[in-house]
């Protein structure tokens, strides 16, 4: 058995939440019991998710996508009212963290993705040092690339395969993080890995030869707030069970 407080106090020490500017608050964000016996995590704090751990007889639930974000209104109306309503009426407490859970240099979502696509990061780039980069495994190109990613997350990545040039550096970060392209390029990648694609990467790689792999957020993001349910259960000697709801995005 965990006490919620020192739980929340363990995250935020391991995560280092204090030295991130987020999108939303970071931590404990619906309060429930004071005790839990057993956690679920997931990536996204949905109904589904919730109705979930709820039937999984959950006391606390981790996710990476919480509930609020910056310029909501703060409303407890309609979707929102729905999930903190089911939350509270089950006395569980939702614990969310962004941007610290993707940094974690062991189990962040970017260090967990990394692990599964025998990527080893040597250094960082982006907003906040997100982003890895490491050397690309011996004579790898971006078609090989994208061929481990479908292995590896169970789903095909769309590429842009730049000029075909045989892959030394390889730079990613998981989620919406096709803003970081031009970053990922000054650091000296040769292809970049993400969730996403928005117009303009097309012509990037096209224009500068360096491959881009969109490869579903959902997707790419799997692994962190598993291995953080992991980590927390061994911690604190409570039960945990990973719950993947398949996210096409």
């Amino acid at each position: 058995m965990a006490q919620r407080s020192e739980m929340e106090s363990h995250l935020a020490a391991l995560l280092s939440v204090d030295r991130f500017k987020d999108y939303g608050p970071n931590g404990l964000q619906v309060e429930g019991r004071a005790s839990v016996h057993r956690l679920v995590s997931g990536v996204t704090a949905s109904l589904a998710l919730i109705d979930a751990a709820i039937a999984d007889g959950a006391d606390a639930l981790v996710v990476h996508h919480g509930l609020f974000w910056r310029g909501q209104d703060g409303r407890l109306t309609g979707w929102l009212r729905q999930r903190v309503a089911r939350l509270l009426a089950h006395d569980i407490s939702l614990f969310a963290y962004h941007l610290p859970l993707d940094a974690h240099a062991e189990l962040g979502n970017n260090a967990q993705l990394g692990l599964r696509l025998g990527l080893a990061a040597d250094g960082r780039f982006g907003d906040q040092d997100i982003g890895c980069i490491g050397p690309a495994p011996a004579g790898l190109e971006a078609t090989a690339l994208a061929a481990r990613v479908t292995v590896a997350l169970g789903r095909q990545p769309l590429l842009l395969p730049g000029d075909g040039r045989p892959l030394r550096r390889v730079a990613w970060c998981t989620g919406g993080a096709q803003g970081f392209f031009e970053a990922a390029m000054a650091a000296g990648a040769d292809a970049f890995l993400t969730g996403e694609v928005s117009e303009p990467q097309a012509h990037l790689a096209r224009e500068t030869g360096v491959a881009y792999l969109a490869c579903g957020h959902h997707a790419t993001e799997r692994y962190g707030a598993q291995a953080l349910g992991t980590h927390l259960a061994a911690a604190f000697g409570i039960e945990h069970h990973f719950i993947d709801l398949d996210n096409p995005a």
